[in-house]
């Protein structure tokens, strides 16, 4: 998981399954990878930030084991939610189910188009 834009964390689970950021120009993200993966407790997950760190676009925020989650019985669904969706003109999501690294996930529209990459 990296940071899809400039910014800085907010927050760090203690199960490392998700990361709360904020954008320079304020567009608040949480990352949650799995579907109820909080139960894991950590075990699958690898975190390369904490609260309250600086991050640039493309900086390794996080590493998991999918086949790990599987095995256990998660799925691997990693929800990228603007939770401060109201303070913009729109937020347009890009249709793919699936993205790697750098590929745009969302335009967040205010005044001036910004975007959410994976």
């Amino acid at each position: 998981v990296y940071a899809p834009f400039d910014g800085r964390v907010v927050t760090v689970l203690p199960s490392k399954h998700a990361i709360g950021l904020v954008s320079n120009d304020g567009v608040e993200v949480l990352i949650h990878v799995g579907l109820d993966t909080v139960a894991l407790k950590g075990a699958p997950f690898t975190l390369h930030t904490e609260a309250k760190a600086i991050v640039k676009k493309g900086d390794l925020l996080l590493e998991f084991d999918p086949e790990a989650i599987r095995k256990d019985g998660y799925e691997i669904v990693t929800p990228i939610i603007i939770t401060n969706s109201k303070k913009f003109d729109e937020v347009l999501p890009f249709p793919q189910e699936t993205v790697t690294h750098g590929e745009e996930l969302a335009s967040v529209l205010k005044g001036t188009k910004k975007t959410v990459d994976a």
